[in-house]
């Protein structure tokens, strides 16, 4: 016969003590574990300063993981290089033919704008690489789309500059380290970026969805004049992005927009330049704001004319 439940655990007092702290103490971190918990999610950037001292401390060897990771992936595209070979070779013969055509064509653009630049007295409006890094780190399963660079404020690297790779725009910075940054990058949910379609300046917003890929808001109403395959670029409206960064690819079409892609793939992404974030007031290219004018100011109400001086004028005009 089983002997009986017994849930006293001691006649000791100390051990009942003992007990019931342990209780207590469970039951003070299961709370405790909660509200840090729902902290982090109402209010995330009450930790950002954890973050970054997380970032900070783990960023060198994070940047040797990138590093290597960039090193085996150059291995493997050399050995598959070795098996396709010959048919590769003539691909890219019948590429560099082409593209030699289109680079002198180009070029010869290239020269045409500078002229007329020059002619109109512009100055060019191309932002200078503020730091080169390393993406060392990115959310790729979470609900929040977020990565880690390996520059921060030691780098001059400063909170909200646009975050791009050569293929077009990754992100911004969100929360700066002494050696790292936390970027948000353009699929999380709150990143909203005013674009403009490449081929006609078809204005739209693009907000991040979550899973990879981008959302297209047309700012006008009515017929959908997308197509699959349009590319977006950024249209500096309101400042921070700089205009013309490539940015999304559509890829198939929606009652009031578009589903579009990335052309720059934080997983795939190795290597992030931080750009220093656009001031449309600061652009020489641009006219002087149009000065304050204070309104004119309101005029006097008539008084009007009592019925005796109206009789009086009255028998002044006829007699």
């Amino acid at each position: 016969m089983a002997p009986p439940v017994n849930r006293r655990t001691s006649y000791s007092r100390k051990a009942q003590y003992s007990t019931f702290a342990a209780y207590v103490a469970g039951v003070l971190g299961v709370l405790g574990g909660g509200a840090v918990l729902a902290s982090s999610v109402f209010g995330h950037s009450a930790f950002g300063w954890m973050h970054m001292v997380a970032a900070d401390v783990q960023a060198p060897a994070a940047r040797i993981g990138a590093q290597t990771r960039a090193g085996a992936g150059d291995a493997l595209s050399v050995a598959g290089g070795f098996l396709t070979s010959g048919p590769e070779n003539a691909r890219l013969r019948r590429e560099v033919a082409l593209a030699r055509t289109r680079a002198i064509e180009t070029q010869a653009v290239v020269d045409e704008n500078r002229r007329l630049k020059d002619q109109l007295h512009l100055l060019s409006d191309t932002p200078q690489a503020l730091a080169n890094a390393w993406l060392i780190a990115s959310t790729a399963s979470s609900t929040r789309r977020y990565a880690t660079i390996s520059a921060g404020g030691a780098q001059g690297v400063q909170s909200g500059m646009p975050v791009r790779t050569a293929q077009g725009l990754v992100g911004r910075v969100l929360e700066v380290g002494h050696m790292a940054a936390r970027i948000l990058l353009i699929t999380d949910t709150e990143s909203t970026v005013p674009v403009r379609r490449a081929s006609d300046g078809t204005p739209a917003f693009i907000n991040g969805k979550g899973d990879g890929t981008l959302q297209v808001r047309l700012l006008s109403l009515g017929l959908n004049p997308l197509k699959k395959g349009d590319v977006f670029v950024t249209s500096g409206a309101g400042g921070l992005y700089w205009p013309g960064t490539p940015m999304a690819q559509v890829v198939s079409l929606t009652h009031d927009g578009a589903i579009a892609r990335p052309l720059s793939d934080p997983a795939a992404s190795e290597m992030v330049t931080v750009q220093p974030a656009w001031e449309p007031t600061a652009d020489p290219t641009l006219p002087p704001p149009t000065p304050d004018v204070p309104p004119p100011p309101p005029k006097k109400p008539k008084a009007p004319k009592s019925p005796k001086t109206g009789a009086a004028d009255a028998k002044k005009h006829h007699p």
